[in-house]
């Protein structure tokens, strides 16, 4: 079997990285297409994975960019697939569905956030796709027809621990995990689909220090510019090295949904800070159902300092937090072998 693989975000690397290498250990030929998206290239480079960049000169961050970039990706994606001939499309690119119809090419779409959150990705990409791979929390609004849903979380594509074991080791390249410490995560909120979304601001994240300073180290990874009085705090970490430091941490903190979920998963209580909060099926599930962190909306900042701080007096968080972790990993799935197991086998399991 011939598959493309099409990532748009550095998430979307993790996402697939097992499958990709489960698909050529069974002898199928992958070929890996990215458009350019902040550390996406340098994942792939870290871990070995060969890829073609259709998109290697950006695009505007504008609508009429966004359109000129989707038909330059179009284009060059036609081009490659009369090339390769390929047997399935898969990944999350709206071009994917658009060139999988003009060429007959099933087309397998993942995601995870509601079609209300992303609204214009489902609204282009939904109707042509084939298939719609998406957690039972997920709604698809008016395409939940094509919808193929599994018990599980894109983040146990590769956090589940079938595939992943925390090293402390990694941690220690950069500090002493034995002495407590948190994660901050301030993301850029530039996407299309976070206009007029709202995160932590500079005072937040003042307070927020100030609160836990007494209790342990203060880490701060971060999409957009630090105000200087942030800068002693800020790390760089490895892109494949995140999750190690992620695991040990006693907390993480911020506005991206993403890193929320991957701590969830990871049994680190979690905060997260934004105004999708309470849009997002998966994460609601995560903090509602499982207790495995909590997402608060701007307009609640107290509400914020006071989960905080009931946070930090928590006795044996840890071992509440592992408990309650194992309570959600015994209903869900290895999200990678089920990935796999439905591209190898499509259209038998449709």
């Amino acid at each position: 079997m011939k598959v493309i693989v099409y990532l748009g975000h550095p998430a979307h690397f993790h996402n697939y990285k097992n499958t990709i290498a489960s698909l050529k250990e069974h002898g199928h030929q992958v070929e890996v297409l990215i458009k350019k998206k902040d550390i996406l290239e340098t994942l792939l480079q870290d871990a070995g994975i060969p890829y073609h960049n259709i998109l290697e000169e950006g695009r505007k961050n504008s609508k009429l960019g966004m359109l000129i970039g989707v038909l330059k990706r179009a284009w060059r994606l036609n081009k490659f697939c009369a090339s390769f001939q390929p047997d399935i499309l898969t990944g999350t690119s709206v071009e994917n569905s658009f060139i999988g119809r003009l060429r007959h090419i099933p087309v397998i779409n993942i995601n995870e956030d509601d079609a209300a959150v992303v609204p214009l990705y489902a609204r282009l990409s939904y109707p042509w796709a084939d298939v719609i791979l998406c957690p039972t929390t997920c709604d698809c609004g008016k395409w939940n027809n094509k919808a193929v849903k599994y018990q599980g979380y894109q983040e146990l594509a590769y956090l589940h621990p079938d595939v992943f074991t925390p090293d402390k080791s990694v941690v220690e390249k950069y500090f002493d995990p034995e002495t407590p410490f948190f994660l901050l995560r301030f993301a850029s909120l530039k996407a299309h689909h976070d206009s007029g979304i709202r995160g932590i601001d500079t005072e937040i994240a003042q307070k927020l220090i100030d609160m836990l300073k007494p209790h342990g180290r203060i880490y701060i990874t971060s999409e957009r510019a630090l105000e200087p009085q942030f800068e002693e705090y800020r790390i760089s970490i490895a892109p494949l090295d995140i999750h190690h430091v992620m695991a040990f941490a006693d907390m993480y903190l911020g506005d991206s949904q993403t890193m929320a979920a991957e701590a969830g998963v990871l049994g680190t209580p979690f905060v997260r800070f934004n105004d999708f909060v309470g849009r997002i099926g998966y994460l609601s599930e995560l903090e509602d159902k499982y207790e495995l962190g909590y997402g608060i909306k701007p307009d609640n900042v107290e509400q914020l300092y006071d989960v905080v701080a009931k946070m930090l007096a928590m006795p044996d968080k840890k071992a509440v937090y592992k408990e309650r972790r194992m309570a959600m990993l015994s209903e869900k799935i290895n999200y990678s072998k089920f990935l796999t197991s439905y591209i190898e086998n499509y259209p038998i399991n449709r």
